[in-house]
Order: structure tokens, then C-alpha cells, then sequence
């Protein structure tokens, strides 16, 4: 298989990278581009651990193409610092008890962004079916869906 080199946009700054034409995008995010908040978790697409949002709609990165992702905006869970600092969303998760031991956190709080910017003021019906991709062991969803639920001035 010949590889390509493709130009990514992550996080407002753009990569050249070289990959085969079967790599997925988590692969080049956390080995290519040192950007390991990004988790790998089943490479099914089934636990929502590898979330990013792609032109700011939540994606699979274990199921997509690194060759798909050219010309479009990716961010990752470290693309959402503000100036250095957390979002208020994070800070919501933090304050909230949302994270416990954080290996599903980065794919949950970008699902919940992306899930904010459609709809500032979501249902507690609506925040849990944007997360129900998001598979969490630790908190029992409570936690998760009252920090969304905080941002969403609810």
C-alpha cells in the first residue's frame, strides 16, 4: 500500500502527515500527532472513547479515515482549552463529580459540546441520547448528565 501524504486541520492548526489509505484518524491523532487525549478503547466504534468532532459534529475516530478527515475542521478534547484554561464545560464535569477515573471523559464532553452548540437548552431526554454512545463505567451517567445539564442552565 503506497502511502499518502494529506494536510489535516486539528485544532486550528494544520499537519502534513504521511499514511496509508486504511489508517484511521485515531491512529495518526494519538501516534502521528501526539494528541493522546483521544482514547482507543474498542476500535468498533461501540464505546465512544475515541470521540472528535469533525466541522464540530461528534465522530468515531476509530472508524474514520484519516483520507477523510482532509478539509475538515477535527478537534480534540485538547482543542477546546481556552487561553490556556479550561472551558466551562470542563469545568462543569470537574465540579460536577463527572469524572472519575476520566478515560471516557474527552469523547463525553466533546458529544456534549457538540451537542450545546445544536441546542443550548437540551431536555435531560435529550442530553441522554446524545451521550448514549458514550460508554461510562465509573459514573452512572448521573454526574455526567447533571454537569451538561449545568451548562445548559438547567
Amino acid at each position: 500500500m503506497k502511502k499518502r501524504l494529506i494536510s489535516l486541520n486539528v485544532n486550528d492548526e494544520t499537519y502534513e502527515v504521511f499514511v496509508n489509505p486504511n489508517t484511521t484518524l485515531l491512529k495518526v491523532l494519538r501516534e502521528e500527532l501526539e494528541l493522546t487525549g483521544t482514547k482507543r478503547g474498542c476500535d468498533e466504534g461501540v464505546c465512544g472513547t475515541c470521540t472528535v468532532l469533525i466541522d464540530g459534529r461528534p465522530v468515531r475516530s476509530c472508524l474514520t479515515l484519516a483520507i477523510e478527515a482532509q478539509d475538515r475542521k477535527i478537534t480534540t478534547i485538547e482543542g477546546l482549552q481556552q487561553e490556556g484554561d479550561l472551558t466551562p464545560l470542563q469545568k462543569a464535569f470537574l465540579s460536577e463529580g463527572a469524572v472519575q477515573c476520566g478515560f471516557c471523559t474527552p469523547g463525553m464532553i466533546l458529544t456534549a459540546k457538540a451537542l450545546l452548540d445544536e441546542n443550548p437548552s437540551p431536555t435531560e431526554e435529550e442530553v441522554l441520547r446524545a451521550i448514549s454512545g458514550n460508554l461510562c463505567r465509573c459514573t452512572g451517567y448521573y454526574k455526567i448528565k447533571k454537569a451538561i445539564m449545568k451548562m445548559a442552565g438547567g
